[in-house]
C-alpha cells in the first residue's frame, strides 16, 4: 500500500518531531553503551553492539537479495534472540515484516503469504509442517528466499550459513513515517484474515510515549508472548527504542517467569489476563522477590476486578491496564493503583485518544447508555493491507468531519469519564429483542466462591432466538453442582439474563495470547444453522 493509497490521514513529521525510526534508535543504543544486554532468550544474550552488527549483516543479506524499500519478509517461528535480529533488519533493509502466527492453519498461512508478497520467509523447524503442504506453490519467494533458523532441507539455506557473507558495517536506507513497517494479519474465521497494517510513524511513537510508564536505558522487560502478537510487539519495541533489556520466553510459563522475573530484577512485563490468573495463583507466588516491578502491563482482553484487586495487593509496582485495538484508534488506559474503585472499567481514554459511544444508526450516545465504542488517536493503522472495503467499514466521522474507527466493542462511558467494557458486538447474546452482555453474567458468576473461570455464549432457542448457556471451571477440590450454581446466579439475574444451561468444563479454549474463543464454543450448538436467528 503506497501513500497515495493510504486511506486514513497520517500525521507528518511535524507531528512527531522526535521520530527516528527503530532502526536508528538502536544504531544509537550500540554507539552509547555498547557492552550493555540488548536481548536475552535462555542461553543466548546479544549485547547491544552485537545485535546492532547482527542487524546489519542480516540487513546486507536481504539487500543482496534485492529486498528493499517496501517489500515483504515474513517470520514463523518461536520466541528466539535471531527472530528479533530478523524483525529489526527486515526495516533496516527497508522492508515491510510480516510476522506470522504459529496457531494459524496451514492453509490460512498459504493465503497470507500469497496475500502479503513476502519474498523472503524465515522459518523454525517447529513450524515446518504448516509450511510443508503448500511449499511448492510459494512461487512469489525470491531465490534463496527460504531461510532455515535450525533445520536442514533441500531448498532450504541455513540461518547463519546464509548469513556468514554478509558484513557488519554500518548498512541503513532512508526510512520515512509513512513507510510500511509491519503487517499483522487478524483471526479471521473464514477466508483471508485482514493484514493490519503498521507505519514507522505508529511504532516509533511507542518508544516515546511508552516513557509516561516508566520505561527508559534501565528498563528490563520480560515477553512472555509470541512475537507475531501485538500484544508483545507493543512492549517489545518500546524497551528497544528506549534502549532497555528484554528478555524473551520460547513460550508462556508461570513458574519460569516468576524465576526469571526474580533472577533478572525484571522492570516491566506486558501479560494478558490469564497470565496474571495462573501467575498468582501459582503456589510459590509470595516467596518470589519482585520487588523491582515499576509496571506490569494487561492488555488483549479484560482483566477482572477481582484479579486486579490480587495483583494490587501482592505484586510491586504500578499495574496499569491497556484498552486498544491493532488498528489503532479507541486506545484507554488504566492506573489501577490510582483508582481502586475504578477496577471494573479499562480506564479514560489515553495517549492522546478520544472515544465516543455510537448507536446503532451511528449517532452519538450520551454518557452512562451502552452502544459501539468508536475512537482516533494520533496515530493510527495505514489500513487492512489489500483490503480498502473492510477498511471503510471502520470508518465513522464526527460532524466536524474527523475519522474515528469503530472497535466492534460494546461499552459505556460513567460519569467520571471512565470506559466500561460489556462484550464483543459480535458476541452479544439478543435474547427476546433484549440485549444480554455476557461481561455481566460472567463478573456476576466469578463471584461465586467455587467458580474460577467462566465464559457465557448464546445459544438456540425456539422461543427467544438464543439465550446464555454459561461453560465454567470449577475450583480445585468444589464439589458444587451445576444446578447449585445455576440456581444461585438465576436468583440474582434479571429475566432476560437467566442461564437456560450451565456445564462444567475442566478448561476454556483461549489464543495464545489468552483471549478465550468463543466462537468455537459456541459453534458446536449452533451446527447446522444458517444464522442466529
Amino acid at each position: 500500500m503506497s501513500p497515495d493509497q493510504i486511506l486514513v490521514p497520517q500525521p507528518t513529521q511535524a507531528d512527531f518531531p522526535e521520530f527516528l525510526s527503530i532502526p536508528v534508535r538502536v544504531a544509537q543504543h550500540a554507539a552509547s553503551f555498547p557492552d550493555k544486554r540488548a536481548v536475552v532468550c535462555e542461553a543466548t544474550t546479544r549485547n547491544w553492539g552485537d545485535f546492532d552488527r547482527r542487524v546489519n549483516r542480516i540487513a546486507r543479506g536481504l539487500a543482496g537479495m534485492g529486498v528493499g524499500c517496501g517489500d515483504k519478509i515474513a517470520i514463523l517461528a518461536a520466541n528466539s534472540v535471531e527472530y528479533l535480529e530478523t524483525f529489526v533488519a527486515g526495516l533496516r533493509a527497508g522492508a515491510c515484516v510480516v510476522p506470522l502466527s504459529t496457531m494459524a492453519a496451514a492453509d490460512a498461512l498459504e493465503k497470507m503469504l500469497d496475500d502479503c508478497d513476502a519474498k523472503v520467509l524465515f522459518l523454525s523447524d517447529r513450524y515446518r509442517g504448516l509450511v510443508e503442504p503448500y511449499e511448492d506453490r510459494l512461487r512469489k519467494l525470491v531465490a534463496g528466499g527460504r531461510i532455515a533458523y535450525d533445520f536442514a532441507r533441500p531448498g532450504w539455506s541455513g540461518f547463519e550459513e546464509w548469513l556468514s557473507p554478509a558484513s557488519d558495517e554500518a548498512f541503513a536506507v532512508p526510512i520515512g513515517m509513512l513507510d510500511d513497517f509491519n503487517i499483522i494479519y487478524s483471526s479471521g474465521t473464514t477466508g483471508l484474515p485482514k493484514g493490519i497494517l503498521h507505519s514507522h510513524g505508529m511504532r516509533d511513537l511507542l518508544a516515546v510515549r511508552f516513557t509516561a510508564l516508566d520505561y527508559g536505558p534501565d528498563t528490563v522487560s520480560l515477553a512472555s508472548t509470541p512475537l507475531y502478537s501485538n500484544t508483545t510487539l507493543v512492549s517489545v519495541l518500546a524497551t528497544i527504542g528506549v534502549g532497555g533489556t528484554t528478555i524473551l520466553m520460547t513460550k508462556s510459563d508461570a513458574g519460569k517467569f516468576l524465576e526469571i522475573a526474580q533472577r533478572e530484577r525484571v522492570t516491566h512485563a506486558m501479560l494478558v489476563p490469564v497470565q496474571y490468573q495462573r501467575i498468582l495463583a501459582h503456589p510459590d507466588f509470595d516467596k518470589y522477590d519482585l520487588g523491582a516491578f515499576k509496571a506490569k502491563l494487561s492488555t488483549s482482553a479484560p482483566l477482572r476486578a477481582h484479579v486486579k484487586a490480587d495483583c494490587l495487593a501482592r505484586w510491586p509496582g504500578r499495574l496499569i491496564e491497556i484498552y486498544g485495538l491493532t488498528e489503532g484508534g479507541a486506545s484507554c488506559m488504566l492506573e489501577a493503583n490510582l483508582n481502586p474503585d475504578k477496577l471494573h472499567t479499562v480506564g479514560k481514554p489515553g495517549l492522546g485518544s478520544e472515544i465516543v459511544v455510537l448507536d446503532e444508526h451511528g449517532k452519538v450516545l450520551p454518557q452512562g447508555e451502552v452502544g459501539e465504542l468508536a475512537g482516533r488517536a494520533p496515530v493510527m493503522m495505514k489500513g487492512y493491507y489489500r483490503q480498502e472495503d473492510k477498511t471503510r467499514e471502520l470508518f465513522w466521522y464526527d460532524p466536524d468531519g474527523r475519522l474515528f474507527f469503530k472497535s466492534g466493542d460494546m461499552g459505556k462511558i460513567d460519569e467520571d469519564g471512565f470506559v466500561i467494557l460489556l462484550d464483543r458486538k459480535k458476541d452479544m447474546i439478543i435474547s427476546g429483542g433484549f440485549n444480554v452482555y455476557a461481561a455481566d453474567i460472567e463478573v456476576m458468576l466469578l463471584g461465586h466462591p467455587d467458580v474460577i473461570d467462566v465464559a457465557v455464549i448464546g445459544v438456540p432457542s425456539d422461543q427467544w432466538g438464543e439465550s446464555p448457556m454459561a461453560l465454567a471451571v470449577r475450583a480445585r477440590g468444589s464439589k458444587a453442582t451445576v444446578d447449585e450454581i445455576r440456581t444461585w446466579a438465576n436468583g440474582q439475574l434479571s429475566k432476560t439474563q437467566r442461564l437456560v444451561a450451565l456445564e462444567f468444563r475442566d478448561s476454556l479454549p483461549r489464543s495464545t495470547i489468552g483471549k478465550i474463543m468463543k466462537r468455537d464454543l459456541r459453534a458446536p450448538y449452533w451446527e447446522g444453522r444458517e444464522s442466529k436467528i
